[in-house]
């Protein structure tokens, strides 16, 4: 499928939140703030969420790839500066293995129920990389699941998977949890 890519920002706010709004919030109404500093709890109501996350885009303090099918948004890729995602799964051993902060961190990609498994994720990640550069370019960091070891239901898919990273140059450096990878690769600027 050829899809066609755009920057999240005040402009393409409507069409992520219609996304969101048909998904009930993202996982539990989670908005995609989860990997921001003010976070999604048992304190926080969707509504809440969607507020923040609505002041980040407009204020420029949010970044993702959005993916359209046509006109319709279908997906994404969230990235940003480390002091933008400051909160990561499996912080712990993350911070065990005595990191270097990259420049960027991908955490999280969602694809709208009805155009899974079509390359939405792929492409989502495609346009991160392409705005990263943008901006400026610089070491990414993920966290991707390893799918290796069997089936996963694409519903727990929310940080990719290691293959789709690989096929992108990334490299692995160390596990985090039982499934997930940190996977780095230098972004240069363009020319």
């Amino acid at each position: 499928m050829t899809f066609a890519l755009r920057p999240l920002s005040p402009a393409t706010w409507p069409d992520f939140a219609r996304l969101v709004e048909e998904h009930e919030g993202v996982w539990g109404g989670c908005w995609c703030m989860a990997f921001h500093e003010e976070g999604v709890g048992r304190t926080k109501t969707p509504r809440q969420n969607r507020s923040e996350k609505e002041r980040r885009v407009r204020e420029g303090r949010a970044h993702a790839a959005l993916v359209y099918d046509g006109a319709e948004c279908v997906g994404w890729c969230q990235f940003g500066p480390v002091a933008e995602l400051p909160r990561i799964k499996h912080r712990r051993a993350y911070e065990a293995g005595d990191p270097v902060p990259p420049d960027w961190r991908i955490t999280c990609f969602f694809v709208h129920r009805a155009h899974r498994r079509t390359g939405v994720a792929s492409a989502a990640l495609d346009g991160a990389l392409s705005e990263i550069a943008r901006l400026g370019g610089g070491t990414v960091e993920s966290y991707p699941q390893d799918t290796d070891g069997g089936p996963v239901s694409v519903s727990f898919l929310h940080n990719g998977t290691l293959a789709m990273f690989e096929s992108r140059g990334f490299t692995r450096g160390r596990r985090l949890g039982k499934n997930h990878w940190v996977v780095t690769r230098t972004v240069p600027r363009p020319a």
